[in-house]
Order: structure tokens, then sequence, then C-alpha cells
């Protein structure tokens, strides 16, 4: 397991939490990354969870995306497919994860961040936080399956508008919009214990009845070739000059 994610069971309160560490690097996500979250939620299924939590270090960033070190412009459309894959399962195990999962949204989140937030059941974040699925905006579409995964958790329109515009949103705009369910200060946030006790109160069957119901609702069946098909449509525009010039324009900045 990288350094850069780490899993942690606390027993006596009965979660999990999975915490990107790399606030240096906007908490971006690499390959050897998502090889680790993938371990961290196979680990955590084998633990005696009410909940399981994502969150991210540092004050500002709860994922930038994908580290354009792994996905850089210059992959060919396959094997761009093949890297995106890899995040596109993480997203789906913890969508289907057997307990409610929720994004602690310690900052804002663009591209590839907010698909990982959309693939939890709830989004918590500071209200001062902003979030952009900006994909659109460098010559392709969400790349991990996270914009099958938006219109499951709001309206379809304003999920095909938010992509399309690559627009930036606060969180109190997406709280209007039903993205995030709950925003908190700045002081709060650092109370944990207070701020999972809605959830940590219930029992372990509550959960899981409650998990198993909300999948039956919002509709499983057929997902991840959902996801797989969303993946392989940006794959086929990884080679594109819109899209190469945008990452290389991007690089030039940063």
């Amino acid at each position: 397991m990288t350094e850069f994610i780490q899993y942690s069971y606390i027993q006596d309160k009965a979660y999990g939490i999975i915490t990107i560490n790399r606030p240096n690097k906007r908490n971006a996500i690499s390959l050897e990354m998502a090889t680790s979250l993938m371990e961290c939620i196979e680990r955590a299924k084998n633990d005696s969870l009410k909940l399981l939590i994502i969150t991210g270090s540092g004050e500002t960033m709860f994922c930038a995306g994908g580290d354009l070190k792994d996905l850089h412009g210059e992959l060919t459309n396959e094997e761009a497919e093949q890297v995106l894959l890899k995040m596109m399962d993480v997203l789906y195990q913890l969508t289907i994860f057997n307990v409610p999962t929720i994004a602690l949204l310690n900052g804002g989140a663009l591209g590839g961040g907010c698909e990982l937030a959309s693939a939890c059941d709830i989004r918590i974040a500071k209200t001062n936080s902003t979030f952009g699925f900006v994909q659109t905006n460098l010559g392709i579409i969400p790349g991990w399956g996270g914009g099958v995964l938006l219109a499951k958790r709001v309206h379809p329109s304003f999920s095909y508008q938010w992509i399309m515009e690559g627009s930036i949103y606060s969180a109190q705009d997406l709280v209007l919009k039903g993205w995030i369910h709950k925003l908190v200060t700045n002081d709060d946030w650092k109370d944990m214990d207070k701020l999972l006790e809605p959830y940590l109160t219930k029992s372990f069957k509550q959960m899981r009845i409650l998990k198993e119901q909300f999948l039956d609702e919002i509709g499983v069946l057929g997902l991840r070739e959902k996801m797989e098909k969303e993946v392989h449509q940006c794959a086929s525009l990884w080679q594109s000059e819109e899209h190469k010039n945008a990452v290389l324009a991007f690089l030039n900045r940063s």
C-alpha cells in the first residue's frame, strides 16, 4: 500500500476511513494510488463497519483528479482506457459497498475528484469549498465512470449541464442541487464524533438494510457496463488535438 493512501479501522466507533494523503499534489490520484485504494476497500469489507468514509488530507483540496504523470496526453486511446479502468473499478466498488459511504470533503474537488466523491452515498463539505466537473474543458469527458454516477445522485438534466459546461460551483449551490448533503464550518469539522453521530448511533443491521434499499432504489443493474462505456468514450477522445492542447497548456501553467 502506498504511503499516499491510508486506511484506518476505528473499531470502537465501528467505521473505516480511507485518507488520500498527498496534499502537496492536491491529492491527485496516481496509478499506484488507485491500486492502493482498491486494497483499502477490500480490507474494509472484512471489518465490522457501520460506515466507510473517504477523505483527503490538508485544508484546501479533497482531490484534484488523476495524476498527469500517469494520465498524460501521449497515451494511446487503448493505453488511456486501461489506466482509467483502474479508478473506475474503485468507484464501482465504493458505489456498491455493503454499508453507507460518506465523502468527507475536506476541501474542493476537480475532475476525477468530483467523480470519486460521486461514488459515495453522502457528501459533506466545508462551507467555503468549490467543486467542478471540468473534464470537458480538457477535451474529454469524465473518465472514471463518475458521469454515470453523477446522474444517479442529482437530476440527470443538471448532471448533463454540469458536465457539458465544465462549471465550478460553490458548495452552497450544490446543496440546492442535492449533490452536497451537509455543510460544515471549519470549527465543526474538527469534531469528528459529532459530525458522524447521526450515522454511528444506528445499528449494524440498520445500516446494511438501508444501503441495500438505496442500491435497489437507484438501480445498479447494468451500472458497471454503463461506467465502462463512459470510460471507453473518454479514452476515444484521448488523442484528440483538444485534449492534447489542454493538457499541454495545463502543464505549462503548472
